[in-house]
């Protein structure tokens, strides 16, 4: 099993370097991961440092908290994208979600995704800070904006992803996108627990750990 595939090796921290940033993409080719995912005033160094490998450039998008404007999400993805990122992971606005705002909540991941063409979005959900029925909203207005993926958390939420509200979020989308989890996700048996229930790539910084406790 080619776990390295599912895995975006991940640096969000604010007190990330470019170094650290370096140093990532130096790991993530070593180990043939699926993507490097950073903030994205890093893309052009990632686009720089990843370049002749095969990993793919991802960047997130009003990051961490969803909270900005429509326009601010929309101009930063389509800079990432510009700036080399062929992914883009956008946190949703939780707190129109939770004023049943889902008008502006669809809109929002729609305009980013129109933004980015046919570059890859996951629509991250925060599924810590929601209801069963919201993150099956949530998923479903993602899959109706036309997103790609469905993702759990930032990770600089409450908590990170669980198993039931993966399957909540599986069920939601019933076929017509994939599922990201992140946060918390620091094993191989958390994550290939993941990837039995249907999960098609999991975001973690402990990429490096599950790879080598599974080559064990």
């Amino acid at each position: 099993m080619e776990i390295n595939k599912y895995i975006d090796h991940t640096l969000l921290k604010a007190t990330a370097t470019a170094s650290d940033v370096r140093e990532l993409c130096s790991e993530a080719k070593e180990y043939n991961f699926f993507s490097v995912c950073v903030n994205s005033c890093f893309v052009p160094l990632v686009k720089e440092e990843l370049s002749g490998s095969d990993v793919k450039v991802c960047s997130v998008v009003g990051f961490p908290l969803g909270s900005m404007s429509r326009e601010a999400k929309v101009f930063e993805a389509k800079q990432a994208v510009k700036d080399g990122a062929t992914e883009i992971d956008m946190v949703i606005n939780v707190g129109a979600l939770k004023s049943k705002n889902f008008d502006l909540v669809e809109q929002e991941i729609r305009g980013v995704k129109e933004g980015i063409g046919s570059n890859v979005l996951k629509v991250i959900i925060e599924t810590c800070y929601l209801t069963r029925e919201e993150i099956t909203i949530a998923s479903k207005l993602a899959v109706k904006a036309k997103a790609d993926f469905v993702k759990t958390s930032t990770g600089f939420g409450t908590g990170g992803a669980e198993k039931d509200h993966v399957k909540i979020m599986k069920d939601a989308v019933e076929g017509q996108a994939k599922i990201k989890a992140s946060g918390g996700i620091k094993n191989l048996d958390t994550a290939l627990n993941y990837i039995e229930l249907g999960v098609d790539r999991i975001g973690t910084s402990s990429g490096i750990s599950i790879v080598k406790e599974l080559n064990k």
